[in-house]
């Protein structure tokens, strides 16, 4: 445990030519050939906000301890060496689409057990993550918040106070003195303390910070026993917490005042199906190339929602009929957002993996798309309609704008059953070309 805590809290050829004689012709060796990519080198081609959820996953899975930051390190690579063996995989340090997923699934199940939840603390303005479930219960004063165990066998208590003239050491030295307190790890860096070891029989872990003349302290307190399961929680509460977010709030990143995704067109009289998260609040919404759309249903049930352009000729819906989602590969087409290509508006398709989530059954999509397919049309190897990708940001440990998007599928079956429900009929004929099929949603919020 102190070595968890030190490490996730501190912010820490050309040929050869050969001769034979002094009169003999040169011989050229063959090349040799180019150096393989280390596990390090692969892992810095992904974007940062994907590392970052590679790590806090690895933290929930127990397999890494240190600072989750997205930065590429030894200790990264071993733990996911880690993971790998422990699926009965081999250990390359790289993983796969099926080992990414299999990992996102292992984090959301863990997370799920404990209830996991970001929240912003209403009486010291603090954000932190909080096992829920195994600290149901919940009290506040003037001073703070405290969650709690029934048995008080696990404890979370956020605090505040106005103290002038202090310093973090000085903070931390005052902690140290605590009653029943033996420290076995401590640090003091310029905005923050983090203090750890054994009080009263139980497990701490403290981290303090001060700004304008306030104090605020996230206090962690375990029993012994629950030490397994507390290890990956400890770390992804160390991770979330912020202790003065300037009024940010927990949970994902506000919504962008104009957002993309991608629509698919259902019906030649101007019927799209659009993700509806994707649309949802909007001011007003563009189809590109086509103008405004009206916003004709949504369904929070299906996750879908049905747009509608009108005056528009020639349209190619998107042949939905027949078979079933299923684990597999797909090649997904969708309008990337307009920041991953340089301000342009391509239709681009890109192939991904379906593996189904252990828990709910549903299918996650891996490596997931870029910002703007969500609502992209996936199909199969043999061209079929096999549904509509989503994407979401996840609740990572200290979750970051610009982490990346988890994505998962809604399944043909699904958007069949609401296109029959609002009056749509799907396309049966199949196609060798999704791209005539897909338009950009444009969303306008306030």
């Amino acid at each position: 445990m102190r070595s968890m805590l030190a490490a996730t809290l501190i912010v820490a050829g050309a040929a050869t030519l050969a001769a034979h004689g002094a009169n003999a012709a040169p011989k050229q060796t063959a090349a040799a050939p180019p150096a393989a990519q280390t596990p390090a080198e692969t892992a810095k081609t992904l974007a940062q906000g994907e590392r970052q959820a590679i790590q806090s996953d690895l933290a929930w899975t127990g397999d890494y301890n240190g600072l989750i930051n997205g930065e590429v390190s030894d200790r990264m690579i071993a733990a996911i060496k880690q993971f790998q063996t422990n699926q009965g995989h081999k250990p390359t340090g790289v993983l796969n689409p099926q080992e990414r997923g299999q990992l996102a699934e292992a984090a959301r199940r863990l997370q799920a057990s404990v209830g996991w939840k970001l929240v912003s603390d209403p009486v010291t303005g603090a954000r932190v993550g909080v096992p829920t479930r195994l600290v149901p219960q919940q009290a506040s004063d003037g001073n703070g918040t405290r969650w709690s165990s029934s048995t008080g066998t696990i404890q979370v208590a956020l605090s505040r106070r106005k103290e002038a003239d202090v310093s973090i050491a000085k903070l931390a030295e005052q902690e140290k003195k605590e009653p029943g307190r033996k420290i076995e790890y401590s640090a003091i860096k310029p905005d923050f303390f983090v203090l750890s070891g054994t009080q009263n029989q139980k497990k701490f872990y403290i981290r303090g910070s001060f700004k304008d003349a306030e104090v605020r302290i996230l206090t962690v307190l375990y029993d012994q026993a629950t030490e397994g399961t507390m290890q990956p929680v400890v770390v992804a509460m160390s991770s979330a917490y912020n202790p003065f977010p300037g009024g940010v709030q927990a949970g994902p990143p506000p919504r962008k005042k104009v957002e993309y995704s991608t629509g698919t067109i259902v019906g030649a009289d101007g019927a799209i199906l659009a993700d509806r998260e994707a649309v949802e609040g909007c001011l007003s919404i563009v189809v590109a190339g086509y103008g405004p759309a009206d916003l004709a249903d949504r369904s929070k049930e299906h996750e879908l929602a049905l747009l509608r352009i009108y005056g528009a000729s020639e349209l190619k819906p998107l042949p939905i009929g027949g078979g079933a989602a299923k684990a597999g590969a797909v090649e997904i087409t969708g309008v990337a957002d307009p920041q991953s290509q340089g301000g342009g508006a391509a239709v681009t398709t890109v192939k991904a993996q379906l593996t189904v989530a252990g828990t709910t059954g549903g299918l996650v999509v891996t490596p997931p798309p870029s910002l703007g397919f969500s609502g992209a049309p996936a199909r199969d190897a043999e061209g079929r309609f096999a549904g509509l990708t989503t994407l979401r940001l996840p609740l990572v440990a200290g979750a970051a704008d610009g982490a990346a998007a988890q994505a998962t599928l809604i399944t043909a079956d699904t958007v069949r059953s609401y296109l029959t429900g609002v009056g749509v009929k799907p396309a049966e004929v199949t196609t060798k070309d999704a791209k005539a099929s897909v338009v950009r949603v444009i969303c306008v919020r306030k």
